[in-house]
């Protein structure tokens, strides 16, 4: 088993707008990219289990093969600047992909 970050350059989260997230993972390599793609390990079900939320909540999950990443969009649990919002830009909502694992 390898944690995320053994395979990745880059986790990140941002807003997409107010009411919506995006999780960025930039794989370190194309062969990593294809492997973690093909393996069918990286779930919206496991995205919704390590946030903590139901799966329907996920609203995509796109594998961009230009930067060997692949992107979930999922909504905010506060709407960005709303009162109790401590992240505003939505840039450290990524904390809970750092403890997915992959069997590679």
């Amino acid at each position: 088993m390898k944690n995320i970050l053994d395979l990745a350059r880059v986790v990140r989260s941002k807003n997409s707008g107010p009411y919506e997230l995006v999780l960025d993972i930039l794989f370190k390599d194309r062969a990593t990219f294809d492997l973690i793609r093909s393996s069918g390990q990286f779930t919206a079900q496991r995205v919704a289990n390590a946030y903590g939320i139901p799966v329907d909540t996920i609203k995509r999950i796109v594998w961009f093969e230009p930067a060997n990443a692949v992107k979930v969009v999922m909504p905010r649990r506060l709407v960005s600047g709303a009162p109790g919002d401590t992240d505003v830009y939505g840039a450290q909502q990524h904390a809970p992909l750092l403890s997915l694992e992959f069997d590679v």
